[in-house]
């Protein structure tokens, strides 16, 4: 249970600290056993997946829900085994296979993070009191897309934070958080991908951004408008959309099909669905409107877990942990885990607004604040810096971790300290970018 002061995790989060080769060894397993087949043997497994498929229609006709009420009766992978049976012209391009070599790799784990990225810069640098924000924390699309480029030509592979970092019982019976050992194909370079604040808050919809992430045909896609006030459904403007075709045309840069976590708040609701209670209370209709918005995000939420992406906390209210007390903090971890944990699940990973640590420092000191994080469940801790740094601590088992960011300022200022990753001036975004100078 989240929050057990034995040190151990259950549940969820012990699921999230696993390697993710383990978690998902039945997927990959699948999708392997059936690419090599012969084919007999797939004519017997379809007859079985066809027979198992009708046995769960008549269970259904008997009682079960499209909900998933009767869940955990049936075998989690049934659905998917039996849409690759039907398409089996469309087998998952799962990398890395049994014929590529892997090696040991006890280097430095690099990690990114990003933001939500610019659909439309025409509408986000228009030149009033937002620009210079957004300019500053903020990519757009074409940028982005350019770093994945680089990134991928530089050798880097995704890897899943639970494939670095996890907790193990010591000889003594206590527990610790270790480094993994990591193991990757020859040449390739490990990287973390995280992304803060996708949640499409209300100021993101008027300055260019998606508005939503949507289901369509089983894959995640963006819903918005554009400066026109016209529909558009793309994966072609989103963060994690792009993300997503990337690794479907490249599937070498990601391990096991892994992509990267989500770190959300909940203060205007997630994934552009506006899920969040107030503190003043709903009338009848606003409830109402958010149990329908609440039904609505639950599909996309599954269908970005089974594709690779996994969910971090980024605080209920965005909060400066550097600046509030236990009760404070006690009480925005409630709505947290109320409104946001509730609908995507427990995670060990909490991602610090504006970088700011618990107490003043994480690192010398286990304050008040991070003690009663820890207590609460997290054990890996994520701030901003200039360098992939992290140290696990002494007192207790967690890990602290530095990100960097590649934005608008760093894209200015910082150009030598991200060459190893993309050279800013290959990836600059020079027709739509104010003029506000840069060190280049």
């Amino acid at each position: 249970m989240l929050g057990d002061t034995d040190g151990f995790l259950q549940g969820a989060q012990r699921e999230r600290l696993r390697p993710r080769k383990e978690r998902s060894a039945e997927r990959y397993t699948a999708t392997v056993v059936w690419m090599g087949m012969k084919m007999d043997n797939v004519l017997k497994r379809l007859l079985a997946l066809l027979i198992a498929a009708a046995c769960i229609f008549a269970l259904c006709a008997c009682g079960g829900t499209a909900d998933g009420e009767n869940a955990a009766d049936e075998p989690e992978h049934d659905a998917e085994e039996v849409r690759r049976a039907v398409k089996p012209e469309e087998p998952e391009k799962i990398w890395p296979g049994p014929d590529v070599k892997l090696t040991e790799y006890d280097g430095v784990v690099e990690h990114l993070f990003f933001h939500p990225v610019i659909a439309y810069p025409e509408v986000a640098f228009r030149g009033d009191y937002m620009e210079k924000g957004l300019d500053d924390w903020m990519l757009t699309v074409s940028e982005y897309r350019a770093i994945l480029d680089r990134l991928y030509e530089n050798g880097y592979v995704i890897v899943d934070i639970g494939d670095v970092w996890g907790e193990e019982m010591a000889s003594d019976g206590s527990t610790v958080m270790v480094r993994k050992t990591l193991m990757l194909p020859e040449g390739k370079k490990p990287l973390v991908i995280s992304y803060d604040d996708v949640n499409y808050y209300e100021y993101m919809r008027e300055y260019g951004f998606t508005y939503k992430l949507i289901v369509k045909d089983g894959e995640v896609w963006s819903w918005g408008l554009d400066p026109q006030g016209k529909e558009v459904v793309s994966q072609d403007l989103d963060a994690i959309t792009i993300l997503d075709k990337f690794v479907d045309e490249h599937p070498d840069f990601s391990m096991y099909g892994v992509k990267g976590c989500i770190a959300l708040t909940g203060y205007e609701g997630i994934l552009g669905y506006r899920t969040q209670t107030t503190t003043e209370g709903l009338t009848a209709e606003q409830e109402k409107q958010r149990q329908e918005e609440i039904k609505a995000v639950r599909p996309v939420i599954d269908a970005l877990k089974e594709n690779g992406w996994y969910f971090g906390s980024h605080t209920w209210g965005h909060i400066d942990l550097s600046g509030y007390e236990v009760d404070g903090v006690s009480e925005d971890t409630g709505r947290w885990k109320d409104e946001v944990a509730s609908l995507v699940g427990d995670t060990p990973y909490l991602f610090y607004p504006h970088g700011a640590r618990p107490d003043g420092d994480d690192l010398d000191q286990t304050g008040s604040v991070l003690r009663y994080l820890y207590d609460q469940g997290f054990r890996v801790f994520f701030s901003v810096g200039i360098e992939s740094f992290s140290r696990i601590k002494d007192d207790i088992p967690a890990v602290i971790v530095d990100r960097l960011h590649p934005d608008g300022t760093t894209l200015r200022w910082s150009r030598d300290r991200y060459m190893r990753f993309y050279d800013a001036k290959d990836v600059f975004d020079y027709g739509h970018r104010p003029d506000l100078g840069r060190d280049w």
